[in-house]
Order: structure tokens, then sequence, then C-alpha cells
């Protein structure tokens, strides 16, 4: 992310960086160190990033393994059919999925917590989807579940049209040797 003084003292423009490919671009949209740079301080929040998908694309199941991290999910144009799966030992509703429609027109955001994965498939073209995120990114800890694992049963709305190369070939929970009770949707 490129940070440019402007000509009133304290004001910044910055310029996101986006990575294209078929199915859109995805941008981070803030960047703590960029900010700490510039002098400003911004503690409550690590990264603001924004994904533009066509219409049928699935991003996800993404999850983040060791400490995780929780995010606050909107979809700030278009439409979204959003999925947070409880992966949290311990939890009272681990193995559970639940869905939810977001979309421009609301503005509605999911919170969701460290321990859970999350995918969606965007309903609209484009569906630029926000995500504000707690922890700062580490590809290592990336972890991607089969968006078509038979053993969740999530009813995409749309036939999938496009997936990265990771997602396309995620394992499903069984394969990451992840056991779900009999109950999983609320």
């Amino acid at each position: 992310m490129r940070v440019d003084n402007t000509a009133l003292h304290g004001v910044f423009v910055l310029t996101p960086e986006p990575l294209r490919d078929e199915r859109g671009f995805f941008t981070r949209t803030f960047d703590i160190e960029s900010m700490q740079r510039v002098g400003v301080d911004s503690a409550g929040f690590r990264q603001d990033s924004l994904s533009r998908s066509r219409r049928g694309v699935v991003r996800g199941l993404h999850l983040r393994a060791g400490d995780g991290e929780a995010k606050l999910v909107r979809c700030s144009s278009g439409a979204i059919f959003d999925v947070v799966l409880d992966l949290r030992d311990g939890s009272a509703t681990f193995g559970r999925w639940q869905s939810f429609e977001l979309d421009g027109e609301t503005q509605r955001s999911v919170y969701i917590p460290a321990g859970c994965a999350h995918g969606f498939q965007a309903l609209s073209e484009p569906a630029d989807t926000f995500y504000r995120i707690d922890r700062d990114h580490d590809p290592a800890a990336d972890v991607a579940i089969a968006h078509d694992d038979p053993s969740l049963g999530i009813p995409w709305p749309l036939p999938v049209m496009l997936q990265s190369d990771r997602d396309r070939g995620a394992p499903t929970l069984a394969e990451l040797g992840i056991a779900l009770p009999t109950r999983r949707r609320p």
C-alpha cells in the first residue's frame, strides 16, 4: 500500500495495490504498518481488506491456524451468501455453520470470532466484500477447507463459477482430521 502526503498536514492518500485474476481483485485497504510510518495510531484493528468477486465465485472456506483471527465482514457493494463454520475447541456450537445474505443495500456486517472458518459466494456481478481483521496476515497459518465438503452440506445458491487453485484443491474436514458432531446447523 502506498501512502502519500497531501497539501494538508496529517492528511494522507492511501493507494491500494490490488492483486487481479479471472475472479476479480483483492486489495488491502488498511495496513497498520503503513499508518504507523506516517504517525497514525490505529491500535483498534490491524488491517482492512476488500475483495471483488464475480457472480458465482466462491472464496473459502478459510481458517487461520494457531491463535486464529477475528474479523468483521461486510458486503460493501453487490450481494454475497456468507458462511461461518464454528471450529472452536470446546464451543457449544462446534461443527455447526450458519449462512447470512450480506449486501451493499443493508451494509450488514457479521463478526466472526477466531477459530471459525469463513467463506462466501458472490451473488451479484460484482460483489465487493470488506474485511476488518484483528491479526497480521501470516500465509503460513492459512487453512482452506473444501466448500463442498459433504459432511457440511452447505447449499451454495449458485453453480460455482470460479475459485482459486488453493480453494479448488482444499481438503475436507475429515482429510484435515476434524470430526464433526451429528448435528451441525443451529
